[in-house]
């Protein structure tokens, strides 16, 4: 069943804040004087650049790291060497090879993991990108007709109009790279990811500005304010994001606490008897039972904030309902949880699909359960922890009482 929660949730975490950033760069390159533009292109870029490898560094984000880099030489080197001239072929080819390496740097330093030392990853990082400029300088020094001849060539294969200044090996590059991206954003559990497909998309409108001129730069500093942001975001996100059910942690939950007002309702949820099925089935099983159990807090009715409070136990908020209110959505999750049922995978199967399909042998199928307890304050009386403690309160009762169960406590003194 489709989650609209999730799904607007994904979407607000794809397009914000990269694709703001991208538009503020749009508005102000169409909308600004000349004058300011220039000077803006100028020292901004450079700065933005520096805090975002400072940031990367600091957050061990060497991936982000090494993206900044690669969008600070490719800016770089177009002012120094095409400076807007891409008409003479020198010009012309650096811009060309700078739009086809572009998107295989971003992908491939967006997979960079954080294992081994930061000597060796930045020596690696650092080594390809210098190697790159060497490169592409020493066959533009020697072929500079014969590389704009390649990578303007159209092979029919990308059926865009001709005016597009690019060939189609560095569009498939950009191409490839969007979709690549898109497909992480999409599929990822990191948020860094999307920082990586709005730098692509600044650095893809910064090669159709012609490479080298201030509007150029003001893109490619628009990519790199993007990746300095996602540094900022990621590191957000550890702190108030569960890693395993993508819920808000404890942390979220405690400040949420304090910005609700008179009426609200606060429901602990608790995983029956997970020590066992976790220790009968493995962790691999209980960690899929705590993203299912997740899955379905997030679909709860009634407005409910859900958040992984610790352990097998989450936590529900309902704002300006009561918890008599909330208790006709609490019955239906725990109704839908107990209806959800488990195929365990069979310790002799293998894990990639035989020629030979075997005889299918008898799988187990488990259920799980959930005990809630929800509470409300007694107006103006009780303070939110106070409602937690009775919400838990409530959650003991209903264990207490054979589990898989809703109890309420209204309100205590």
């Amino acid at each position: 069943r489709v989650n609209p929660r999730s799904i607007l949730r994904r979407l607000r975490s794809l397009t914000l804040p990269g694709a703001a950033v991208l538009l503020v760069a749009v508005g102000f390159l169409r909308w600004a004087d000349p004058e300011a533009v220039a000077a803006a292109a100028r020292w901004v870029p450079s700065i933005i650049y520096l805090a975002g490898v400072l940031l990367a560094w600091r957050f061990n984000r060497t991936g982000l790291v090494f993206s900044a880099v690669t969008l600070a030489v490719a800016d770089g080197v177009l002012r120094q060497v095409a400076g807007g001239e891409t008409e003479t072929p020198v010009g012309a080819a650096v811009l060309l090879a700078a739009a086809f390496l572009l998107p295989w740097n971003l992908a491939g330093f967006s997979l960079m993991g954080q294992r081994g030392t930061w000597v060796r990853r930045g020596v690696l990082g650092l080594s390809l990108i210098v190697g790159q400029v060497l490169l592409v300088g020493l066959v533009v020094w020697l072929v500079p007709l014969g590389t704009v001849a390649v990578l303007r060539h159209r092979f029919g294969f990308i059926p865009l109009a001709p005016e597009t200044p690019l060939g189609d090996l560095p569009l498939l590059a950009f191409g490839l790279g969007f979709l690549f991206f898109v497909l992480l954003a999409l599929f990822g559990r990191r948020t860094s990811d999307h920082g990586f497909l709005w730098a692509l998309a600044a650095g893809f409108l910064a090669i159709l500005e012609g490479g080298g001129t201030a509007p150029a730069s003001v893109y490619f500093g628009a990519g790199g304010l993007v990746l300095a942001v996602s540094v900022i975001e990621a590191s957000f996100r550890l702190a108030y994001q569960d890693e395993l059910t993508a819920l808000p942690s404890r942390r979220a939950f405690n400040e949420a606490l304090l910005k609700l007002g008179e009426e609200y309702a606060v429901a602990m949820v608790d995983v029956d008897h997970f020590k066992k099925f976790n220790d009968r089935f493995g962790h691999d099983v209980g960690d899929h039972v705590l993203r299912m159990v997740a899955t379905k807090l997030e679909r709860v009715g009634g407005g409910g904030q859900p958040y992984r409070y610790g352990g097998e136990e989450f936590a529900v908020v309902f704002a300006g309902l009561t918890d008599k209110q909330a208790m006709p959505h609490l019955e239906a999750l725990r109704e839908e949880i107990q209806e959800t049922t488990f195929t365990l995978r069979g310790a002799g199967r293998p894990k990639e699909k035989p020629e030979k399909p075997r005889a299918k042998g008898r799988r187990r199928q488990v259920k799980v359960t959930v005990s809630i307890g929800v509470s409300s304050p007694a107006r103006g009386r009780t303070t939110p922890d106070r409602v937690v403690k009775a919400a838990d309160t409530a959650l003991y009762r209903a264990k207490e009482d054979g589990r898989n169960r809703v109890k309420r406590f209204s309100y205590f003194w």
